[in-house]
């Protein structure tokens, strides 16, 4: 919230996306039949990997390539942002889905 208030403009784009990107996983999961609280098969590889830590750590590492700020800064609020949705999910009990679609 502090970065992204003292940057504002794009950065603050970056940070609602980085919130969003991670869910966005759900939509592989709209085109076919599934059961209640269960990812289809297809959905679950792309799922845990948007909800895997270490990928957004990489995308924050990326800010360290540019040498704007104007690039950098928004990509590390996105990548901290995706953190936080991480995080949040794991806090309210929404882990990694199984090979099944179910929650581990």
């Amino acid at each position: 919230m502090f970065e992204t208030a003292k940057y504002g403009g794009w950065v603050i784009v970056a940070a609602v996306a980085g919130v969003v990107v991670p869910d966005l996983s759900f939509l592989a999961a709209l085109s076919g039949p599934h059961e209640h609280g269960r990812l289809p098969r297809r959905a679950v590889p792309f799922y845990n990997l948007l909800h895997r830590p270490l990928v957004a750590l990489v995308v924050m590492a990326g800010c360290l390539i540019p040498e704007s700020s104007a690039v950098a800064v928004p990509l590390f609020n996105f990548g901290l942002a995706w953190l936080v949705h991480i995080a949040a999910d794991r806090a309210l009990g929404f882990g990694l889905r199984g090979a099944d679609g179910r929650q581990r």
